[in-house]
């Protein structure tokens, strides 16, 4: 006497399987190329400025474990260079951006090593309050631009905008 299984709960097993297989692999493929969480702080060395004085602003990039992002002048011409630009404010004095040193790094995507910005990253400009400054405040607006990296993908150029309110007394 032969005896045969029945083919349905071995297929819809078998289909089940392959689904959740192929879930999976998508899953963690479009987790790989999500872009790193880059946070972006700013905050000034007082908390009142003096007029005919001048205090430092500071932009700062919390970059994870395993990302880069491009330095501010990349060695290769077809990488984005991290730029902080700050808006020209009528009323308030603003100084050069000051970055900080790069890293070189070996990166599997170049023969040449390049130059980046790894972990805490600080960016500085003075911020020079005119003696015959009127009023109690001014408003200064940056934008940050960077391109984040992993070292084997990169992933579309960013731009924060930061605001810092500069009280005056």
């Amino acid at each position: 006497m032969k005896t045969s299984l029945p083919l349905r709960p071995i297929k819809s097993t078998i289909l089940m399987a392959l689904i959740t297989i192929v879930s999976a692999a998508f899953c963690t493929t479009i987790r790989a190329q999500s872009a790193p969480n880059i946070t972006v702080n700013n905050y000034l060395s007082a908390v009142k400025a003096q007029r005919g004085r001048t205090i430092q602003g500071v932009v700062e990039m919390t970059i994870p474990s395993g990302y880069h992002v491009n330095s501010s002048r990349p060695l290769e011409k077809f990488l984005i260079a991290t730029q902080l630009t700050i808006e020209g404010q009528q009323r308030l004095r603003v100084g050069p951006v000051s970055y900080p040193r790069a890293v070189l790094r070996s990166l599997k995507f170049s023969k040449n090593k390049v130059s980046v910005y790894e972990g805490r990253t600080v960016m500085r400009f003075n911020i020079s309050v005119p003696a015959n400054f009127s009023g109690d405040g001014a408003e200064l607006k940056a934008r940050l631009r960077y391109q984040s990296c992993s070292d084997e993908v990169c992933f579309p150029p960013k731009t924060q905008e930061v605001k810092f309110w500069v009280s005056v007394k």
